[in-house]
């Protein structure tokens, strides 16, 4: 019989029936009605053209055709739960795969990883640089994205877009330091660098002004290393946090999620 023609519901119930020797028993367990198990068995009895139990003045009897099959339905059944176990494992161990470009990671994400896994005892991550990649094919439990929405998947962005200009703390020319992502200016380039990151470091550096997210300047803001030149300008893009269904339910994103969406 084909795997997509096996009647796997009806088998259960003749695994519950055979343990009890009672249709009753049987639907306390599955939480049906004495009628449904029954109907279950008799629509596998129909499938099979066995008959599965005798009924006597004793009760239920299993007839030579049902004793023949139990014990490798059971030992199938054993064999689902292990693939079960083996299933959910991934969501209960200690490793997390994380896609984000390179600007984001070092700037806001990595500071946060460490005093999340300063929380959680023999966690471990694994970082890697996002440029499209693939979730199935690089393993990917969570990636954090400049977008403009979460997309096909799953997501939560990371507070409201928006865009800021800054220069060195010691001031500097108003010269303008470009980058793929940077909003577009009718001013030329004194430098052009591959990241939002790069731009920072450059604007530290005293080459002039970049443009880049607010939430990746914030630090160097707080910290010193730089001023914001003007009022901050909304932007459709802003970064989210995102993942394929499957792997948004795993407990240990779930977990990081929330630690990272609720970091100050």
């Amino acid at each position: 019989m084909k795997r997509t023609h096996l009647p796997l519901n009806g088998l259960r119930v003749l695994d519950a029936a055979a343990r009890h020797l009672s249709f009753t028993r049987a639907a306390d367990e599955l939480a049906v009605t004495p009628a449904a198990v029954g109907q279950q068995i008799r629509a596998l009895e129909d499938m099979l053209g066995v008959v599965l139990f005798r009924r006597t003045p004793k009760g239920l009897e299993l007839t030579p055709e049902t004793q023949g099959g139990l014990d490798a339905l059971r030992r199938g059944f054993l064999e689902f739960e292990e693939a079960v176990r083996a299933l959910q494992a991934g969501q209960s161990s200690s490793s997390l795969t994380i896609a984000a470009p390179r600007d984001i990671t070092a700037k806001w994400l990595q500071p946060r990883l460490a005093a999340y896994a300063a929380r959680q005892p023999g966690l471990t991550f694994a970082l890697v640089a996002d440029e499209g990649l693939d979730f199935t094919e690089a393993n990917l439990d969570l990636a954090l994205r400049l977008a403009d929405g979460k997309g096909e998947h799953e997501g939560v962005a990371l507070g409201e877009g928006a865009f800021v200009t800054v220069e060195s703390a010691a001031g500097g020319p108003d010269s303008r330091i470009d980058w793929p992502g940077a909003p577009a200016s009718p001013d030329s380039a004194v430098i052009r660098v591959a990241d939002a990151g790069l731009a920072i470091e450059a604007a530290v550096s005293g080459f002039g002004r970049a443009t880049v997210p607010s939430m990746l300047a914030q630090a160097d803001i707080d910290g010193g290393r730089l001023r914001q030149v003007g009022e901050a300008v909304p932007s459709p893009l802003s970064y989210w946090l995102i993942a394929p269904l499957p792997q948004w339910r795993q407990k240990k994103v779930k977990s990081l999620v929330e630690a990272l969406t609720s970091a100050d």
